[in-house]
């Protein structure tokens, strides 16, 4: 699965960039372990998986992230996952 922004050319996309579970333990709070539960859990989902068996993640995982921490503060996992379930749905 390869997401394309446009390019300045307008032919041509740059790819979307993928993290591993490493780079967003880097970047965010949460643990390795932490986002592998809200991976299972659905909360987050793994854009691609490499050959060697590693989830790979889109770059919106971020913002997903964001929003888990923020309703972490009033809500329990599971209403986080409720919540974010209707809100996808069209």
């Amino acid at each position: 699965m390869e997401e394309k922004t446009p390019g300045t050319a307008g032919a041509i996309g740059i790819p979307a960039k993928l993290y591993r579970i490493g780079e967003l333990v880097k970047h965010t709070p949460f643990s390795r372990q932490t986002l592998h539960n809200y991976t299972i859990m659905g909360l987050i989902n793994e854009a691609e998986w490499t050959e060697g068996g590693h989830r790979l993640y889109h770059e919106s995982v971020f913002e997903r992230l964001g929003r888990i921490l923020a309703l972490k503060e009033t809500k329990t996992l599971s209403e986080i996952r409720d919540i974010m379930l209707r809100t996808e749905q069209p």
